[in-house]
């Protein structure tokens, strides 16, 4: 299985007071040869064809409105206000990458940008970049890698990502586990809201079944008892659809534990680590080392978000973060959440990913008769 890591500063850059984008970066990280996944660039096209198109309004950086017309489909249709019809080709500047676009203007001897962004909501392919002007209107026709894949909108946002990701999941559950309850507990709440799911919280309801704290009843028993009683309200919650799991995280949460993932592996996981690196190639090097000692049960995450630092202001945007990693995971193997459902069917017997046929007996590992 590939894990997505997405490494993000604490203090994400901002556009303009309307929109919101998080400095984070994606990379492919290899745990086992038994699933090999792919980022959306290396997904099958499919023939150019333009469907039937619909109207969006954006509000972007040096300008007042950007229109778009997502198609859903093969093509997605970017359309700028010049505010000039004088305006020439010659002065019109057009940089467009696989997951990036720049476009600026040079007119009456100033330069104006008129978008400046590298999230980009899907991949596309930059050779087959088409612009022209029509009227005071600069018009770019952006080719998909991933034909298949809709755009809610042009670029990755908080609102294009949980439109987006809803989709894509399909109602398959997301854990969030990792060394802070806190931290789980804050960004299943924002994910929660965003896509439209139930949070939960695998402290709340063991304090409420208990009627003690974690920490009493951690001091009376010891974390094992703790990690124990989790392990079974997972259970219960791992055939819940439409659901954001907060586990608890250190010592006396169930994540921490290896042998305790049978019942996780029925949602997508998300590894919220907190990370000392400076930089994304020192989180990503970090992350390696991580997986590759896998001391803790943490390392069978999915998907890995590496925050500089926490500070509970930002977890909307930790938020956006998880999101835009999910999007990716899902994407490199769309299969992802049908075999997800086979398994929670089969029961969640503990085969994740090699799922094994009906009938196979998880404490022997006998195969079924034939």
């Amino acid at each position: 299985m590939a894990t997505t890591l997405s490494f993000m500063l604490p203090n994400p850059p901002t556009t303009n007071p309307q929109l919101s984008f998080p400095k984070t970066s994606f990379l492919s990280l290899s745990t086992t040869p038994k699933l090999t996944t792919h980022f959306p660039s290396s997904l099958p096209l499919a023939s150019a064809r333009v469907k039937k198109t619909q109207k969006r309004i954006l509000l972007c950086s040096s300008t007042p409105i950007v229109s778009t017309n997502t198609t859903h489909y093969e093509v997605e249709l970017l359309r700028l206000e010049l505010e000039d019809e004088n305006i020439s080709p010659g002065e019109i500047f057009v940089d467009a990458r696989e997951s990036s676009l720049v476009i600026r203007v040079q007119h009456s001897g100033h330069q104006k940008t008129l978008l400046d962004t590298n999230t980009l909501y899907g991949m596309i392919k930059p050779s087959e970049t088409i612009w022209y002007i029509d009227d005071a209107q600069l018009v770019v026709n952006l080719k998909k890698q991933d034909p298949e894949l809709k755009w809610p909108d042009i670029m990755e946002s908080w609102e294009s990502l949980t439109t987006g990701v809803m989709q894509l999941l399909k109602g398959t559950s997301v854990f969030l586990v990792g060394e802070s309850t806190e931290i789980n507990h804050k960004i299943a709440r924002e994910l929660a809201v965003g896509l439209g799911y139930t949070p939960l919280s695998t402290k709340e309801l063991l304090e409420a079944c208990t009627k003690q704290t974690i920490d009493s009843w951690i001091t009376e028993e010891g974390s094992d008892a703790v990690a124990e009683a989790e392990g079974a309200i997972l259970e219960t919650l791992s055939s819940q659809a439409r659901a954001v799991v907060a586990t608890l995280g250190g010592e006396q949460g169930a994540a921490r534990r290896p042998n305790k993932w049978q019942h996780l592996f029925a949602g997508f996981t998300v590894w919220l680590s907190q990370s000392e690196a400076a930089d994304e190639e020192s989180a990503k090097e970090e992350a390696k080392k991580n997986i590759r000692d896998g001391l803790q049960g943490y390392t069978n995450a999915e998907v890995v978000v590496k925050l500089q630092g926490w500070d509970a202001t930002y977890s909307k945007t930790v938020a956006q973060a998880s999101l835009s990693a999910l999007k990716r995971l899902v994407l490199s193997d769309k299969d992802l959440t049908g075999r997800k459902s086979l398994y929670i069917r089969l029961g969640c017997r503990g085969d994740w990913p090699d799922i094994k046929p009906p009938g196979w007996d998880p404490s022997t590992g006998a195969a079924p008769p034939s």
